[in-house]
């Protein structure tokens, strides 16, 4: 049993020091065969109406005349969406503020689309290298920046999203370890604060899990 909000990061319990924690990422899929048992209501019909939103935009991006190929994208937006939001509840482990889990989706993607890329379309990936009009002397220059930056592709998605999770759960936590030290007035303040906080919250969840979908949809257009 988790003892303090803390424990939220913490991917073992005091449970014979299991990672049972980790089972809360997978809560999202036992969920989704009861979609398909539903008469379709409110919250589906808006639901679908996102996911085929993001198809379309993912589709024009991808430059793709095939429907399917979105589909990898669309499920890491609704997975991690799913996962930043189930953290933001109390006591709940929170999977995306772990390189763990963060570094598992976007190191294998990236891998996926530099062998392709190098594999199918190395004169394209070559081409890439060198941004048109850079003059001649600054060529290997370039090429090493294009390289690097490449190569720091999967750790940046996944720095990224860590530390957005981290940075808010830490300010409320740390902001409602020290309402017992306050007046009643100040309590209140502080209330109107974390209710604010718990939106923000909310928006990057939502923020977070459209960009590493974006920018994973720009990757892998980069490679065609």
């Amino acid at each position: 049993m988790m003892t303090n909000l803390f424990s939220i990061f913490d991917p073992s319990t005091n449970l014979f020091s299991l990672p049972i924690n980790w089972i809360s990422t997978l809560l999202g899929i036992f969920f989704i065969p009861f979609t398909f048992w539903l008469i379709p209501n409110r919250h589906l019909i808006f639901w679908y109406t996102i996911l085929n939103k993001l198809h379309n935009e993912f589709k024009i991006l991808m430059n793709s005349k095939f429907n399917g190929s979105t589909f990898i994208f669309i499920s890491m937006f609704s997975f991690i969406l799913f996962n930043n939001f189930l953290g933001l509840f109390p006591y709940i482990f929170t999977s995306t503020s772990h390189l763990t889990l963060s570094l598992t989706m976007s190191l294998p993607l990236w891998l996926s689309f530099m062998m392709y890329g190098w594999i199918n379309n190395t004169q394209h990936m070559f081409a890439h290298m060198i941004p048109q009009g850079t003059p001649t002397i600054l060529m290997p220059f370039m090429v090493m920046i294009e390289t690097i930056s490449n190569i720091i592709r999967p750790g940046t998605l996944a720095v990224r999203l860590t530390a957005n999770m981290i940075a808010g759960h830490l300010l409320m936590t740390l902001l409602s370890s020290t309402g017992n030290n306050f007046s009643l007035f100040l309590i209140y303040f502080l209330i109107i604060i974390q209710i604010l906080l718990l939106i923000l919250e909310s928006a990057v969840a939502i923020i977070q899990s459209y960009v590493i979908s974006i920018l994973s949809t720009l990757y892998s257009s980069e490679v065609n």
